[in-house]
């Protein structure tokens, strides 16, 4: 089974990406929504959130306002954070590969905004990044409630900037031609990635474990 690492800047088009390869057929594992639902209420990662920060979780509910501003700009904030929602994130993500090769599934793809910043690439056969020109970037995430440009520019500062990812990528789809170009450009992806063998299903638990001590490192 080939696993594919889907990422991508914010403002990209990512999501609508993943949306396509969904409509072709293509088991998508949404790293966000893990985490979303792992913060919804009764979530699994609620009790270590609140107990690493208190008065964030009220009435089962995940004040998640409170929680941003707790760790926005503390990367010792981020890192307790992070090491009490990551190993549930990649839990859910290895059943989901597991129901995947039980499905016989020759391909499947991993959603994960910050694959390249997490070492995530060296879990992965390949990656594609969806790209598009830094003014329609801008264009896209200026547009959404509540963002302003300080907050975009911080929250770029903390990925691998766009060049960067283009530069260590399998593939890259560019998103800013519209949709009809994007879908071929997916489709012509797909169609190479399905003949490669994967390497990393059956998981190699010493890999595993030695990649997720590296990310971990990188973090500090």
């Amino acid at each position: 089974m080939v696993i594919v690492g889907l990422t991508g800047s914010i403002g990209m088009g990512k999501s609508r990406a993943a949306a396509m390869l969904r409509e072709m057929g293509v088991p998508v594992y949404d790293a966000d929504a893990a985490v979303h639902a792992l913060q919804a209420r009764g979530g699994e990662a609620l009790p270590g959130i609140e107990a690493a920060f208190p008065g964030t979780v009220r009435e089962g509910v995940l004040d998640r306002q409170a929680l941003g501003a707790r760790v926005f700009g503390d990367k010792a904030a981020l890192r307790r954070l992070e090491a009490i929602v990551h190993p549930l994130v990649h839990r859910k993500q290895r059943a989901f590969l597991r129901r995947a090769a039980g499905r016989r599934a020759r391909l499947v793809v991993l959603d994960i905004p910050l694959l390249f910043e997490g070492l995530g690439e060296r879990r992965v056969d390949a990656t594609l990044v969806v790209s598009a020109p830094a003014f329609l970037q801008w264009r896209r995430v200026m547009a959404r409630p509540g963002m302003t440009a300080e907050k975009l520019r911080g929250i770029l500062r903390q990925q691998v900037p766009d060049a960067i990812k283009r530069r260590r990528a399998t593939f890259v789809l560019a998103t800013g031609l519209g949709i009809a170009p994007t879908r071929a450009a997916l489709r012509r992806a797909i169609a190479d990635l399905v003949q490669r063998r994967g390497r990393f299903w059956p998981a190699n638990p010493w890999r595993e474990k030695f990649t997720a001590r590296l990310a971990r490192e990188r973090r500090r």
